[in-house]
């Protein structure tokens, strides 16, 4: 298997309102390659899905239940502390739950997390040392 991530799905339990947060809150631009109960939306090089978690959970075979830490976030890094601050003062303005305020972090830079309505975690982070490239991905090399 070649080292490219994709595509990732969040399984989300009330779609409408999921879509609604990604599209308006976030302000992310819809694709028109979405239907009645799946939404795209171009991310970089990759694809964030949102899918209705029974769904998602019965097409993977496995339960749709859990609670808690899943183990996973996901991450917007951004060219600045001062952008991580401006991008958390919007989202608090809109009502989305902080969980973690802007700060200094024990790596060597700056970070903040959010909740989506499905309690998906978001950081957005200053990370001095993860260079972006002409197109605004990171590049690690």
């Amino acid at each position: 298997m070649k080292q490219h991530l994709h595509m990732i799905t969040l399984g989300v339990k009330d779609f409408k309102r999921s879509v609604e947060f990604y599209s308006k809150t976030l302000g992310w631009e819809l694709s028109g390659a979405s239907q009645e109960d799946v939404a795209f939306f171009q991310a970089g090089g990759a694809v964030l899905g949102l899918y209705p978690r029974e769904k998602l959970a019965e097409d993977a075979k496995v339960s749709p239940e859990g609670d808690g830490f899943s183990g996973v976030t996901l991450a917007y890094n951004a060219r600045s502390e001062a952008e991580v601050d401006g991008i958390i003062a919007d989202l608090k303005s809109k009502g989305v739950m902080i969980v973690k305020e802007p700060q200094k972090v024990f790596w060597g830079g700056y970070s903040s997390y959010f909740a989506d309505p499905d309690g998906y975690l978001w950081e957005v982070a200053y990370n001095p040392f993860f260079p972006f490239d002409e197109s605004g991905n990171l590049n690690l090399d």
